[in-house]
């Protein structure tokens, strides 16, 4: 063994659940919370960057998401308002968490109608399938919220408009 180096956890613990309590911190003035993660992700999973979890939340409310760093030396978790709406918890609450590495592919299930759209404009569908799994997700969401059929009709012509000038939901 080389001076200084350090072994990798091994593949098992790479993808051991680690638990903690946090406190649900508000990020700046905004309706966003967020989680720090009290652990080394690097000594835990072996990277430095962004991780895949998947994060279950007072033992009831799973969650999908990613550890990261966003410059501020550890890492934190995202916690939508669905889920501070579910656990009936806010800011400054302290939720149970469980997380572990997340493994599985991840892939946005497309609803009725949108295999065809999509199949008819393909390139709307190159950007669309090139977007990351949030941003695709974001777009499905959205669509299927729609309450009046109308309303869908709309949507899933701005989805294509969108798609076709290379825009994320997100984006104007």
């Amino acid at each position: 063994m080389k001076d200084g180096y350090t072994p990798l956890p091994d593949e098992m613990e790479q993808n051991q659940k680690v638990t903690f309590a946090a406190k649900i911190e508000q990020h700046n003035e905004m309706d966003a919370g967020y989680i720090a993660f009290p652990y080394d992700v690097q000594e835990l999973y072996g990277v430095k960057g962004q991780v895949k979890v998947k994060a279950l939340f007072d033992g009831k409310v799973l969650y999908r998401g990613s550890l990261a760093n966003m410059g501020t030396g550890c890492h934190r978790l995202g916690m939508t308002k669905a889920i501070r709406k579910e656990l009936n918890k806010t800011f400054g609450d302290i939720v149970d968490v469980e997380i572990e590495k997340d493994t599985e592919e991840r892939m946005v299930e497309l609803p009725e109608g949108v295999i065809p759209l999509l199949d008819a404009n393909p390139e709307a569908k190159a950007y669309f399938e090139k977007l990351s799994y949030t941003n695709r997700k974001e777009y499905i969401v959205w669509i299927e919220s729609a309450k009046k059929a109308e309303t869908r009709t709309q949507r899933l012509a701005l989805f294509i408009e969108k798609l076709n000038q290379h825009k994320k939901h997100s984006d104007k």
